[in-house]
């Protein structure tokens, strides 16, 4: 499942003046795509994100969603949620915990739970930028087609985040999930975006995602 999303406002949280600021960085997201014409397309994307950071610990939860429709038959059905844990051993080495599970209508999956313990290393970490390696064993519960199974995977991951501004930040991630006793049954996941804000609690975002079975 392919889709751009070339319109579409993320707006961060605000959390309630306080002399002491959230550690909860959250934000909202939501597109809208419209054809009218020879060919009448819709299309609604968004998601729900928050994460959190301190010197030892790392959060990070999120959903996702789309739907849409080409001349009033269903070509889009996604629904997504992800949970992360990170244990820091030094400033750059850390040990993980991952779920991931998701709904695709198009595909015929029904479900497919992911879960993944492993290590990962920070290969670049400063202020502005970050780019994280991850790799770990796992086991993916997945009902597709109407047949249930259960089989071990191999989780490998990167992820890039970089400020271009104080107001332009720039991001992208790929996970491969081989099935283990058979590698050429894999799962890609990849998601590339670039977002401007337009105000203290809003920004304009161009979000490409790709889930490849």
């Amino acid at each position: 499942t392919v889709f751009v999303t070339a319109a579409g406002f993320s707006a961060p949280a605000a959390s309630p003046a306080a002399e002491t600021p959230s550690p909860w960085s959250s934000s909202a997201f939501a597109g809208l795509t419209l054809t009218r014409g020879n060919s009448d397309t819709v299309l609604f994307t968004g998601n729900v994100k928050t994460a959190r950071k301190d010197k030892q610990n790392e959060w990070a939860f999120g959903v996702d969603g789309a739907y849409g429709e080409n001349n009033s038959i269903k070509n889009n059905e996604t629904l997504h949620g992800f949970g992360q844990y990170n244990q820091l051993f030094n400033e750059r080495f850390f040990g993980y915990l991952r779920a991931d599970a998701l709904h695709d209508g198009i595909a015929d999956v029904n479900y497919r739970v992911a879960l993944s313990p492993g290590a990962g290393y920070y290969l670049l970490k400063d202020q502005d930028t970050s780019l994280a390696v991850e790799v770990g064993p796992g086991v993916v519960f997945e009902k597709r087609g109407g047949e249930e199974k259960t089989f071990a995977t191999l989780r490998v991951a990167e992820r890039f985040e970089h400020k271009l501004s104080d107001k332009a930040r720039i991001w992208q991630s790929a996970e491969f999930l081989p099935e283990v006793s058979k590698f050429e049954n894999y799962v890609i996941n990849f998601e590339a975006g670039i977002g401007a804000s337009i105000s203290k609690n809003l920004e304009l975002s161009v979000v490409l995602q790709d889930n490849y079975v």
